[in-house]
């Protein structure tokens, strides 16, 4: 069976391991055909804190990567109990989890087995869903940088079972398998039993169906894949006016596929209904905002779609920087800010006096006389010319010495803020958040000047 498992040239693997008796033939199959390719494994249990037995499964999981000479990380996770249900938290906690852990060059593995497919594609058609959803789960996807593998996808549990007594591995049961109030679990108890007694391979026949939808999915993103990309910019909005010339399901197949693409939740038909009459429709000198799943909003700005995240309302906020020799963190996980020296000729910031203090605001207002500009212009006016959308705007740091704007670092600095000198610094922004990257004229990672 090991030998059956598609990696697609994988070599490099983050195995999801829970303990239980899918991840436990998982990691073994993966620990035999390690004798047979060059793979390079490692795996990691994620400790939801749900279970009086989490600590014990985690040991169990520990030992049995021991056993079989695998690396084993172990993260804890913290469940608040939000929107969208338990089930939905710990999925998506677990994924974050496993995004921070992947390296360069390495592929996420789960075990996901042929009756989960058929349980994900019994859940979709209850929402609702399209040919999308019933998709259900491909056997490989990409998820930003890393693709993620199911190798166990083909196989039924009963196959899982045959294969754990065959080389006599012992798993978790876990407990709350038991519990009939999440759906999943609820069809996995009652209904899927009388199924297969019914239909022995019904699993089968509806994982063909899921693998059918997912190529006719699959076929429309090659058809529209150049339409979408020529709509998108660099910034990853998405322009209105080619949207609006087409037919209402055309339409709705481009902005699926653009929002999977941001990283939204796949929307419902009447999801679309609405960002498309309340945000791109709604009138010229409005700006719309309409909230999603996962705390995600669907914004216009300049006849534009943007899909990004809640920003904390910062303006008027004032942090003090008394040292500019340590690093100041900024708020609402936008990054960290730090001096560097540079020697390089040219324009740069200059340093604070002695006399003078630091710090950084936002969400201010000013008439400013840039470096390189004649005149003077508001500062709504600068940010109207970069092209920066109005809900990020009270997100970028503003840089005063005493009560005097010398900089937005990597948009601009003022006169008052040049360096005289031919030495200077330069206002390294360290983990920008990727909603301001685009409007940001120099690289996160570098010391670079900015003019």
């Amino acid at each position: 069976m090991a030998g059956d498992l598609q990696l697609n040239g994988h070599q490099q693997l983050l195995i999801g391991f829970s303990g239980g008796l899918d991840s436990t033939v998982l990691v073994h199959q993966l620990a035999e055909l390690r004798h047979k390719q060059p793979l390079t494994l490692r795996a990691v249990y994620i400790h939801h804190g749900l279970s009086h037995f989490a600590d014990e499964w985690l040991d169990h999981c520990q030992q049995v990567c021991n056993n079989l000479q695998i690396p084993f990380i172990s993260r804890h996770v913290q469940l608040l109990g939000g929107k969208g249900g338990i089930e939905a938290e710990a999925r998506a906690l677990r994924y974050q989890e496993f995004s921070r852990l992947l390296t360069p060059g390495e592929a996420l593995v789960t075990a996901h087995h042929q009756d989960d497919q058929c349980e994900t594609l019994l859940l979709a058609l209850k929402r609702g869903s399209g040919p999308a959803g019933l998709s259900a789960m491909p056997v490989s996807r990409q998820i930003g940088d890393h693709w993620h593998l199911r190798p166990l996808l083909n196989f039924s549990r009963q196959a899982l079972e045959n294969y754990a007594d065959k080389h006599q591995l012992s798993w978790i049961d876990d407990e709350s398998n038991q519990d009939d109030r999440y759906d999943r679990n609820f069809l996995r108890l009652h209904i899927l039993p009388y199924l297969t007694q019914r239909w022995p391979h019904f699993a089968q026949n509806v994982a063909r169906s899921a693998e059918l939808c997912g190529e006719q999915e699959a076929l429309l993103d090659e058809l529209l894949a150049a339409e979408l990309q020529s709509s998108i910019a660099v910034d990853g909005s998405i322009s209105i006016a080619p949207l609006a010339d087409c037919t209402e399901p055309k339409r709705n197949a481009l902005l699926r596929r653009w929002l999977t693409q941001r990283g939204a939740p796949l929307p419902s038909r009447q999801a679309l209904i609405g960002l498309w009459h309340e945000v791109a429709l709604s009138r010229k000198d409005a700006s719309p905002e309409l909230r999603m799943e996962k705390n995600g909003y669907l914004r216009r700005y300049q006849q534009r779609l943007y899909y990004g995240r809640a920003f904390h309302g910062l303006q008027g906020k004032i942090l003090p920087w008394d040292n500019i020799s340590n690093s100041l963190v900024l708020p609402d996980n936008l990054g960290m800010l730090c001096f560097q020296p540079i020697k390089m000729q040219g324009k740069h910031l200059r340093l604070p006096t002695a006399e003078q203090s630091v710090s950084i605001r936002f969400g201010q207002s000013a008439h400013l006389h840039l470096v390189g500009r004649h005149g003077g212009r508001s500062l709504k006016k600068i940010w109207q010319e970069k092209g920066v959308p109005t809900w990020l705007r009270t997100s970028i740091p503003l840089v005063y010495y005493d009560e005097e704007l010398v900089c937005a670092p990597g948009i601009f600095i003022t006169q008052a803020g040049i360096s005289s000198g031919e030495g200077g610094h330069c206002l390294q922004w360290l983990d920008i958040e990727p909603e301001l990257k685009p409007w940001i004229n120099f690289s996160s990672e570098q010391n670079v000047n900015f003019e």
